[in-house]
């Protein structure tokens, strides 16, 4: 199908979406470090709070833009949470970034791409990803991938998202412009800065709530066939 037919067959309010990953297209980390503060008898909220305070310069912001390695990060991780009075195991952490895909988020790109609308990913993450097995497979669904542990820059930094748009208009062939997307994203910090660059921004608290609000921006349902 041609760009012009899909056009005629859609006018939606966007013509690009760009995702987040984590708490988005898998489950979000939070159930999860939930569980280990529980567990370990850590204030609830406790490593969200951590990650939040001195959001440029903590350990976590660090790690993401790869200037501190897993061992460097940890023993940050720690300290901060030493300085609280708490004592946090930072690979029990690490080890709830790893979420299950969400199989309607899945259909929702694979129905996204099939109509021909540029795509992309954009992560902040600790180490790049890898390119095979089921991981790999749903990159493939992307023209376009951006981890803040290759950029060197994360979000909510403005400069990741132009490289998101510089990235995904070079894939395409053609200018893509913020206001041509729509960005999804679990966090309301990490959707502020691209609301102020012109995207339009859903939060995903509910995946079903969000691929509604998604599909009212494209202009076509996202759980039918490809």
């Amino acid at each position: 199908m041609t760009e012009r037919a899909r056009s005629e067959r859609h006018a939606g309010r966007v013509t690009a979406v760009v995702f987040d990953l984590g708490g988005v297209i898998t489950e979000s980390p939070m159930t999860a470090f939930a569980a280990y503060e529980e567990e370990a008898g850590l204030p609830s909220g406790l490593i969200r709070r951590l990650n939040s305070t001195d959001p440029d310069t903590n350990a976590w912001a660090r790690f993401e833009r790869n200037e501190l390695d897993a061992a460097g990060f940890s023993a940050a991780f720690e300290a901060e949470a030493a300085a609280e009075g708490h004592r946090i195991d930072a690979a029990r952490v690490l080890e709830a970034l790893h979420g299950a895909l969400r199989p309607a988020m899945i259909a929702a790109v694979r129905r996204l791409r099939a109509e021909g609308l540029p795509l992309a990913l954009l992560s902040n993450n600790v180490a790049p990803m890898e390119r095979t097995g089921e991981l790999g497979e749903l990159l493939g669904l992307f023209d376009a991938v951006v981890e803040s542990s290759t950029e060197g820059v994360r979000k909510p930094e403005p400069e990741i998202y132009r490289r998101a748009l510089a990235r995904l208009s070079e894939a395409v062939g053609r200018p893509i412009e913020a206001t041509d997307c729509a960005y999804l994203d679990d966090l309301g910090i990490n959707l502020k800065p691209a609301r102020a660059l012109g995207f339009a921004t859903i939060k995903v608290v509910d995946p079903a709530v969000a691929l509604a609000e998604l599909t009212a921006l494209v202009g076509f349902p996202l759980d039918g066939p490809e």
